[in-house]
């Protein structure tokens, strides 16, 4: 069976689209009608109007379609598996905890949460407008959840603004050190340095230019370098890679970076999702309507 042709069939006859995390399998793309980072992939979630939408990413993010998209059907393959370690780091319960040791300071709370935490939350952010929404709230102080290494990184934009982070982080870019930076600049010299800001202050001092997924990509693009030394999952490098097959794309360490949930999809699981249309994302109706002004504020600020 050709599976790339029987989901291209069987989203025509359903009305269906596959929205594609950046961080998925190289072959998603084949069948995914966008290709993008968390904001963008809110955005197409927002404009669409299909009656199935097939999320290949983890389970925030099909939430998330869900939340924006009441009356229509987001399934999410393999949804049991497809977990983010950085969302499961905050429940409802620490997330009320942080807010009342820090009484009446808005809630910033990065996309990489669940529905229960963006419905307490002022306002959401990804990592590609968090300095954007941040400021858009015009306050001295913010509360940021849950990632602690982005908070810092939109701190250190502003400078004028004071960001109290919840200590959560995304396993995969907090593992990069330092030393690692200095490892690959002695091997790749003539390589630049591009790196998340889910990562350390400390290793962000030493990379060449910080971005989101959409961030670094815009980078290669628009750059007349040839070598890169890329510090996120291993998805963008290989989407890089093919896209641009006349540069060089290096990763920070010998080993790929890999956030196993967000490979656990294949075009087959794609299929066999849109076949059966399970497992299906539901979302608590009260939670849901909370969480939406959460999301489409951030969706306004960053029309």
């Amino acid at each position: 069976m050709n599976y790339i042709e029987e989901v291209k069939k069987i989203k025509r006859e359903k009305n269906a689209i596959v929205l594609a995390h950046s961080y998925q399998n190289v072959e998603v793309d084949e069948v995914a009608d966008y290709v993008g980072d968390s904001l963008f992939l809110s955005q197409k979630a927002k404009e669409t109007d299909a009656d199935i939408i097939v999320f290949a990413g983890v389970y925030f993010m099909a939430q998330t379609a869900k939340i924006l998209n009441p009356d229509k059907k987001v399934i999410l393959p393999n949804s049991e598996k497809a977990g983010c370690d950085m969302a499961d780091m905050i429940d409802l319960q620490q997330l009320r905890l942080f807010k009342n040791k820090y009484p009446d300071i808005p809630v910033v709370c990065y996309i990489n949460s669940t529905a229960e935490v963006k419905s307490e939350c002022d306002i959401c952010c990804t990592s590609s407008n968090a300095v954007d929404i941040v400021a858009s709230l015009n306050a001295d102080k913010v509360l940021f959840v849950p990632d602690q290494n982005l908070g810092r990184w939109v701190e250190k934009q502003l400078g004028n603004v004071e960001v109290i982070t919840y200590n959560g982080y995304c396993p995969i870019h907090n593992n990069f050190e330092p030393s690692g930076i200095k490892d690959a600049r002695l091997q790749y010299p003539e390589a630049i340095v591009l790196a998340h800001p889910e990562c350390k202050e400390v290793f962000l001092d030493g990379a060449d230019y910080v971005g989101s997924t959409t961030g670094i990509m815009n980078y290669v693009k628009n750059s007349s370098a040839k070598q890169f030394i890329i510090a996120t999952e291993q998805g963008v490098v290989d989407r890089l890679k093919r896209d641009y097959p006349s540069k060089q794309f290096y990763n920070i360490y010998d080993k790929p970076s890999i956030c196993e949930s967000m490979k656990l999809n294949t075009v087959e699981d794609i299929y066999a999702a849109l076949k059966t249309e399970a497992p299906e994302i539901k979302v608590n109706e009260e939670i849901a309507k909370k969480a939406i002004k959460c999301i489409d504020r951030m969706l306004e600020v960053s029309k």
